[in-house]
C-alpha cells in the first residue's frame, strides 16, 4: 500500500523542531537525525500539520484558526547547526547575532499577531523567508525540483562535492 508523504530535505542542519499550541498539537518536540528526512503516514496522520508548523518558521502566513487552544499563543521553534554554511555575512547584513547554533522562532498570538525571531533578534518575515530558503528544502508529493534554476544546480553540485556555500 502506498502512503501519501512528503520529503523534507534539510541536509544535516536541523537538530530539532519544537511545536506548541499548533493545530492538533498541544506540545511536541521532533529530533531529526543527520541527513535526509522522509515523513510518511496514512491520510490524517498529521504530515500536513508538521509541514504547516515548519512553514511558520519559514515565514509563511498563518491565522488564529491554527491555534490548538485559542487563548494561548502558538510557538514553533527550529534549532539548526549552520557552522559550515557561510551564513555569517547574512547575519551581519541584518544585524543579527551569529552563532553556529541557530534558533528560529515564530509566535502567533491569540489576537493574530505574528512575531519572528532569529537567535532572539526580532526579524521581518521577508528576512525569515530569505534565511529559511538556505536552511530548509521541502518537497511534497508530486513536486518537482527546480532543476532549471542555476542557483539550485550550483548548490547541488556543491553539496555533492561537500563544498561549503553561502547565502546569496
Amino acid at each position: 500500500m502506498l502512503r501519501a508523504g512528503f520529503l523534507v530535505n534539510i541536509s544535516t542542519m536541523i537538530d530539532r523542531l519544537i511545536i506548541k499550541n499548533y493545530a492538533i498539537i498541544e506540545e511536541q518536540e521532533i529530533v531529526f537525525s543527520d541527513g535526509l528526512t522522509i515523513i510518511t503516514g496514512e491520510t490524517g496522520a498529521g504530515k500536513s500539520i508538521l509541514l504547516g508548523a515548519l512553514g511558520l518558521i519559514m515565514g509563511r502566513r498563518t491565522d488564529t484558526k491554527m491555534l490548538y487552544e485559542g487563548d494561548r499563543k502558538c510557538i514553533v521553534e527550529g534549532h539548526f547547526h549552520i557552522g559550515k554554511y557561510r551564513l555569517r555575512p547574512f547575519f551581519e547584513e541584518y544585524d543579527i547575532d551569529y552563532d553556529e547554533e541557530l534558533v528560529v522562532r515564530r509566535e502567533i498570538t491569540p489576537s493574530g499577531k505574528s512575531r519572528a525571531f532569529v537567535n532572539d533578534t526580532p526579524v521581518r518575515l521577508n528576512i525569515l523567508q530569505q534565511l529559511s530558503g538556505s536552511l530548509i528544502d521541502l518537497h511534497q508529493q508530486f513536486d518537482t525540483l527546480d532543476i532549471h534554476n542555476v542557483s539550485f544546480q550550483l548548490r547541488m553540485i556543491d553539496a555533492l562535492a561537500n563544498n561549503q556555500w553561502r547565502l546569496q
